[in-house]
């Protein structure tokens, strides 16, 4: 009887790429390749997907996310106030264009809202609720706009 625990255990730690989503395809290319997932986004990010934990995925992304807003920053505030503060289009301490038309004003604006917005809309249901579930679909959506968001910050020269 002893002889099977370990049997037992191997099965039962191999048992978690048994689920019926599967975020790998056959022969294709891995679901980051597909949708290009930004690669600085932690390789903890990956393998949540990949063993199909999907909303702890999204939540580990959108640490990332206001991690790399702090860092850039230098604010010791995270989250909503933070981020609201970071692109501040009064005197931003992220600055994602010149800021001299109204366009470019109005494009600070709005990164600010998307920055501000994904915290509360997609991080923080991950982080204070324990029954958020989401499908490989949803991650990935989450995951291009964690992406989006990075490439924005490349883009104004914050790397």
């Amino acid at each position: 009887m002893d002889d099977l625990f370990p049997i037992f255990e191997r099965v039962v730690r191999k048992a978690h790429g048994f689920t019926e989503a599967r975020s790998i395809p056959t022969g294709g290319l891995h679901p980051f390749d597909q949708r290009d997932i930004h690669p600085k986004l932690p390789p903890v990010v990956k393998k949540l997907f990949d063993d199909g934990h999907f909303a702890q995925s999204t939540f580990e992304a959108y640490k990332f996310v206001d991690k790399e807003v702090q860092r850039f920053s230098g604010l010791s505030e995270s989250g909503f106030k933070g981020m609201m503060q970071a692109f501040a289009t009064d005197s931003p301490l992220i600055r994602l264009n010149l800021l001299a038309t109204p366009s470019e004003k109005d494009e600070q604006k709005g990164f600010q809202f998307l920055f501000a917005g994904s915290v509360l809309a997609i991080r923080n249901p991950r982080g204070h609720e324990h029954s958020v579930i989401d499908s490989p679909d949803h991650c990935l959506d989450h995951l291009s706009l964690a992406s989006l968001l990075l490439r924005r910050l490349d883009d104004a020269g914050f790397k």
